[in-house]
């Protein structure tokens, strides 16, 4: 997989490419493992709110050049990279088969509906812009748990 240019750089690949790259240097394909690992460099390498504007427009690119721009979700863009940051932050390492290792529900494809209502998901609105958890607050929201040690 070659990284696309840049679009402001010519010549320069972007940083969501260049840690696409990164994470299919060791994969055989883009699954879901792998998004929640493309997060978890994003995560790292600069914070979670930086993050959510890498990997989100990362993605909308990505799907657009695909021909398949309806594929991009809001809301699921912003809680999976929100979810990585709150258990990065639980557990620093630099090792991501460690930290799936001790974060398994993040490899499962269905975590969000925990947190929101099928319905709610499927919305346009939710597609669109960002829509809050409806049907329980997200750990880091919820004063019945405790806050990660920084």
């Amino acid at each position: 997989m070659t990284p696309r240019q840049h679009p402001a750089h010519p010549g320069v690949a972007s940083p969501f490419d260049e840690l696409m790259a990164e994470v299919m240097a060791t994969a055989e394909r883009f699954g879901h493992r792998e998004h929640v690992h493309l997060t978890w460099l994003a995560v790292r390498r600069v914070g979670v709110p930086a993050a959510v504007g890498l990997v989100s427009d990362g993605i909308q690119r990505t799907a657009r050049y695909a021909g398949a721009p309806q594929k991009y979700h809001v809301t699921v863009s912003r809680a999976w990279v929100e979810l990585v940051g709150y258990h990065a932050a639980e557990r620093p390492g630099n090792d991501f088969a460690a930290f799936a290792g001790h974060h398994p529900a993040l490899l499962g494809k269905r975590l969000l509906t925990r947190f929101y209502h099928p319905a709610t998901l499927a919305s346009p609105r939710a597609r669109t812009s960002w829509a809050e958890p409806d049907l329980a607050p997200f750990p880091w929201h919820d004063p019945g748990r405790r806050q990660p040690s920084s």
